[in-house]
């Protein structure tokens, strides 16, 4: 699966990235998507959802807007086409430790609240992300109240 995300992405960067950066860029992508997953999980992705998903993603990983950009949409494209959360998580628990991982708990729930709107099917997204994760229900409920208060 790594190099199906690897492919997809330098379709759309247009380059091929070389080694540990290569990997990052796929831990990006497969971020990025699990991040418009749960945009898309009440069925319509809004223009607020799509902007938090590029603040997130830049912000978490210090990008410039032009690669946020291109992450984003070779990651709109995989969600569209994806059928499982499973390698995008397994790439994640690979590469990631238990912070980074709460990290993106937080940020799955800033993007369900950015369009002012929880819908019970983007929670349960969520959820299901945090348990293939590992990260255990009172931190998923301890993101979700920090996420709510903003």
């Amino acid at each position: 699966m790594i190099t199906s995300i690897k492919n997809l992405l330098a379709k759309y960067t247009g380059s091929q990235q070389a080694g540990a950066d290569e990997n990052g860029r796929a831990l990006q992508l497969a971020t990025a998507t699990l991040l418009m997953e749960v945009a898309r999980a009440d069925s319509h992705v809004s223009d607020e959802e799509r902007q938090a998903i590029c603040r997130a993603i830049e912000t978490h990983y210090g990008l410039s807007p032009e690669t946020t950009q291109q992450i984003t949409r070779a990651a709109e494209h995989e969600a569209e086409h994806s059928t499982s959360l499973y390698p995008f998580t397994r790439l994640i628990n690979r590469e990631c430790d238990y912070q980074d991982k709460l990290q993106i708990i937080r940020m799955l729930w800033q993007i369900i609240c950015a369009d002012g709107y929880t819908d019970k099917h983007e929670e349960h997204l969520v959820r299901r992300v945090a348990e293939l994760l590992h990260v255990p229900h009172r931190e998923f409920i301890r993101a979700k109240l920090l996420a709510m208060e903003t």
